[in-house]
């Protein structure tokens, strides 16, 4: 597969080298022959913005710019997180939405989602809550504006 746009049932994005990336979503895993960030850059241009337009809202919402979580799309509050900087070619991005506690192995961090899927990834805990934590903080900014009407 060439292209893919992550949706309500994407877990994580993995990178397996700067050309080809695995997808996992929550009943199945498969590559995707593009790097990740170009995945998330689909993403945000299905959904009307641009990865840049989108980590230009988050550091506008939490004053967040590197290693920014985003939101790719709003109705359905999909946020994702990157694993390091954008512009390594071994970032990973993973859902918010979906993550339910990571926990070391080794050199590496198991990534357990909330449907049991478990995933390695070369980052450290600490790395990995810190990421959690600044996507929460998002989380919790967008809905506070969406529950403020305005008229």
């Amino acid at each position: 597969m060439e292209r893919y746009e992550v949706n309500d049932e994407t877990l994580a994005i993995v990178a397996c080298n700067e050309k080809l990336s695995r997808v996992y979503e929550d009943d199945k895993s498969f590559l995707v022959k593009n790097n990740t960030n170009k995945i998330m850059e689909n993403s945000c241009e299905y959904f009307g913005s641009s990865l840049d337009g989108r980590r230009k809202g988050t550091e506008a919402m939490i004053g967040i710019n590197y290693k920014a979580p985003i939101i790719v799309e709003e109705s359905n509050n999909l946020i994702f997180f990157p694993t390091s900087s954008i512009r390594n070619n071994d970032n990973s991005w993973i859902s918010l939405n979906h993550f339910k506690k990571c926990y070391k192995s080794g050199k590496e961090v198991i990534v357990e989602f909330d449907n049991q899927v478990k995933i390695k990834l070369p980052v450290s805990v600490g790395i990995l809550n810190n990421q959690v934590l600044r996507s929460s903080r998002l989380d919790s900014k967008l809905r506070s504006r969406k529950g403020k009407k305005t008229f």
